[in-house]
């Protein structure tokens, strides 16, 4: 009787895992949403966690064949030979769930890492919009138009790292078939603002170094014509004291 109870059990272990492998590892799994991928990371965790715990019924079946094979040695052979297969199949089971479940895992947080990067570099191109926005209207003064081009060239020395993980990350998750619809969504737009914005910051920061250097040559030329009107109107007070007579003077003094 000890053997036949033994015997069912091994029997009802091994239709466990088989239910257990169509359910979790032979489902095609579509992860369309955020929400689904998220959905079939928990369920997962709560299969790995599931076949697990089998482990102490797999334990005591292996203890009790054992004792049984010391005190009835012909029909503890024949349980040991079926217990090595439920043995193999248990733990063949318990890698692929593992596996699948760190797959999954990684798949979340390269999901999650790609939404960070798209915050950082979208809060950069709001920074950089607000740039590109304050050179409109400039004082027409030299401090003023330096400035803004100082500012907006500080913000285009912004790194290009983050944008190759976007990249990366998100081919990555293309690639596997997964959330493509809303990441291909997500890139194109990104990707759409980002070289309209730096199009744009580009334009603006050439016009502000021409309009920079047209600025610094008119302030150079003022400044050489101020001192040489200096220079003139101190030669014509020197020759208004000396009371030397205009027709005495070179003719560009008269």
């Amino acid at each position: 009787e000890k053997a036949v109870n033994l015997k069912k059990d091994l029997a009802e272990m091994q239709e466990w895992m088989t239910q257990a492998e169509e359910e979790y590892l032979e489902k095609d799994f579509e992860y369309k949403s955020p929400e689904e991928l998220e959905n079939a990371v928990e369920e997962m965790k709560r299969a790995k966690e599931d076949v697990l715990q089998k482990e102490v019924r797999v334990k005591i079946l292996k203890d009790n064949i054992k004792m049984l094979a010391t005190k009835v040695p012909s029909s503890g052979q024949d349980l040991a030979t079926e217990l090595n297969v439920v043995l193999e199949n248990y733990q063949l089971l318990c890698n692929r769930i593992r596996g699948k479940c760190h797959t999954l895992e990684e798949v979340w947080s390269c999901w999650i890492e790609l939404l960070q990067y798209l915050d950082l570099e979208t809060a950069w191109l709001n920074n950089l919009e607000e740039r590109v926005q304050m050179t409109g209207n400039l004082p027409d003064k030299l401090d003023a138009v330096n400035d803004a081009l100082e500012s907006l060239e500080s913000v285009l020395r912004h790194p290009a790292d983050n944008r190759t993980q976007i990249r990366e990350l998100g081919q990555t998750l293309i690639d596997g078939g997964i959330l493509d619809d809303i990441i291909s969504e997500k890139l194109e737009a990104f990707n759409a603002r980002y070289e309209e914005l730096s199009h744009l910051a580009v334009s603006r920061q050439i016009t502000l170094e021409q309009q920079l250097q047209t600025m610094r040559e008119t302030d150079h030329m003022l400044q050489v014509l101020q001192e040489s009107l200096g220079d003139l109107d101190r030669q014509l007070t020197s020759y208004l004291t000396d009371r030397i007579d205009a027709f005495q003077i070179p003719q560009e003094a008269q």
